[in-house]
């Protein structure tokens, strides 16, 4: 174990590589063990940029840039992997200590390569295809419907359509792409797992998402889900071997698909902290961020369990609206039990951006969700 006294100084200094709302939520507990904190990202109104202790603003896919941003420190994470990883690994031969590891972020980062990644270590996932173009997909005899996602750069719903007949086609970008088989699900279930440098790693429990139908984006993040002791084990389980294949360091977001038949699916990864794990922040005795923390310093891994019941509820921007944000009835929702809002500081609001969420926490699960869907139908995120 490395001394926990080389972090806790005035002279380390921690990089992290994207200064969105994950980056907020993770200087919280830097700020908890007085880490130097150095933050790189392409707005100057990033949500971190007022409260990280040294910020610099550049493009993360530009090799010089975040090479050179690598020099400025002693240890480089991320809060989102569309970085440029050519740097990430020359910094690494260096001798940078990146984490999770620049062969991870390049595997995740693509979602062709993550897919066949799965299929090479026998990870149960739905049946894929890659395709270089969308001229070389409509060439593909094809089976309807399927789920089409663009192999880079996607995000909260952005990059992924289902299918459903040839007209459908015209409405995709012309770009490195995979298509999907079209899996029927009961449940999208996600288990965070965090690993550190000597291996241990933890599993938080088993979550359930429910998505907006259009948006194709998480609106309410369950835990713990409303599912069976064997299908929460199931899941559990095949998120471990997930994370044993990749051998990474840090957090890893396995987000999976329960089939009718209560088999467990991988879906896809994220080698960060995510949505699904922003309950923790409330309801575990150790959040994700805290726990991000702790896996890539090499730390003890903190406690996964949860202390009570809690829900996510995404706030984001309503439909109709583009500007100067406004948080309408927070009042209102502030007089509910159990109830904390978390906003993300960014000052303009468009049409599902993610502007924030609000965490419920209660000891039932069915009054917790009663209230969530309160705090969804008050609260509303709309422009001056």
């Amino acid at each position: 174990m490395i001394k926990v006294k080389n972090y806790f100084s005035s002279n380390f200094k921690l990089g992290v590589l994207g200064g969105g709302q994950l980056g907020k939520m993770l200087l919280t507990e830097t700020h908890k063990f007085d880490i130097y904190t150095v933050i790189l990202d392409a707005s100057a109104n990033a949500p971190c940029a007022q409260i990280c202790n040294e910020f610099h603003q550049g493009d993360l896919l530009d090799f010089e840039t975040v090479y050179n941003f690598g020099k400025k420190v002693d240890l480089l994470t991320i809060e989102i992997e569309h970085v440029n990883i050519d740097a990430l690994l020359k910094l690494e031969k260096e001798g940078l200590a990146i984490y999770p590891q620049p062969t991870v972020i390049q595997t995740i980062q693509h979602k062709g390569k993550q897919k066949d990644f799965f299929v090479e270590n026998n990870i149960p996932t739905s049946p894929h295809k890659r395709f270089s173009s969308l001229k070389e997909l409509k060439n593909e005899t094809l089976s309807f419907p399927f789920v089409w996602k663009s192999s880079q750069f996607g995000y909260d719903g952005t990059g992924v359509k289902i299918i459903r007949n040839l007209n459908d086609l015209y409405s995709l970008a012309d770009t490195d792409c995979i298509i999907e088989e079209l899996i029927p699900f009961k449940n999208e279930l996600a288990v965070i797992v965090a690993r550190n440098k000597e291996g241990k790693i933890k599993t938080y429990p088993v979550v359930e998402m429910e998505f907006h139908p259009e948006a194709n984006q998480v609106e309410y993040v369950i835990c713990p889900a409303r599912v069976s002791d064997e299908v929460a084990q199931k899941a559990r389980t095949l998120a471990l071997k997930v994370a044993e294949s990749f051998k990474h360091i840090g957090l890893l977001a396995v987000e999976l698909f329960q089939t009718e038949d209560d088999e467990i699916l991988v879906n896809e990864v994220a080698p960060r902290t995510h949505n699904s794990g922003h309950f923790s922040i409330e309801a575990s005795y150790t959040n994700q961020f805290e726990q991000h923390l702790r896996s890539i310093l090499n730390l003890p891994l903190g406690n996964t369990e949860s202390k009570v019941a809690g829900i996510m509820v995404n706030l984001v921007g309503e439909e109709g609206f583009t500007g100067e944000v406004v948080y309408e009835n927070m009042e209102e929702i502030l007089k509910m039990d159990g109830v904390t809002p978390h906003i993300y500081g960014k000052k303009l609001t468009r049409p599902f951006r993610k502007m924030g969420h609000v965490t419920v926490v209660n000891n039932n699960i069915s009054e917790a969700r009663k209230i969530a869907e309160k705090v969804k139908n008050t609260i509303r995120v709309i422009s001056k």
